[in-house]
C-alpha cells in the first residue's frame, strides 16, 4: 500500500501503479505507435491485389483485377508444361475451395473433382524437379 498526499492509503500493485506514475488523461500510452489511418500489412495486400490492370487478351484490352491476372498467369504457366506452376495452381484452387465452403457457400468443385485434384497434387508433388517420377 501507498500513502497518497491526503494521507489516505490507496492500493498499490499489479495493473495498479502509484497515482503519480498513471497515464494522465488525454494522454497516450504509445505517443508513437502505428498512426492513424496507416493500413497493417493484410489490409495492404488485400487493396493491392484489387488494383486493376490493362491486359491483351486475343487481341482486345481487357481490364481485370491483379488476382485475376495472377490466376491466369499461373494457368497459362501450368498448361506449358511448368511443373512447379502447376502444383501451386492446384494447391490454390484446393485452398480456395476448402475457403468457398468454410463461408457457407456451395463449392463448384463436387466430391469426385476433389479426389482428381488430390491425386494430381500427390503426383507433382512427388514428381523430381527434372520433370520425371
Amino acid at each position: 500500500m501507498s500513502h497518497n498526499k491526503s494521507g489516505k492509503s490507496e492500493n498499490v500493485g499489479f495493473g495498479k501503479p502509484p497515482r503519480e506514475h498513471r497515464f494522465k488523461p488525454g494522454n497516450s500510452g504509445n505517443p508513437k505507435g502505428r498512426p492513424k489511418g496507416s493500413l497493417n500489412i493484410a489490409t495492404s495486400f488485400a487493396k493491392a491485389i484489387r488494383e486493376k490492370v490493362v491486359i491483351n487478351e486475343n487481341g482486345r484490352r481487357k481490364t481485370i483485377s491483379k488476382l485475376e491476372a495472377l490466376w491466369k498467369q499461373m494457368a497459362n504457366k501450368a498448361i506449358s508444361g511448368d511443373v512447379a506452376a502447376a502444383r501451386l495452381l492446384l494447391q490454390m484452387m484446393q485452398f480456395s475451395g476448402s475457403f468457398v465452403e468454410e463461408q457457407g457457400e456451395a463449392s463448384r468443385l463436387d466430391a469426385r473433382d476433389h479426389e482428381v485434384m488430390e491425386g494430381l497434387i500427390k503426383r507433382l508433388n512427388s514428381m523430381s524437379p527434372g520433370g520425371e517420377e
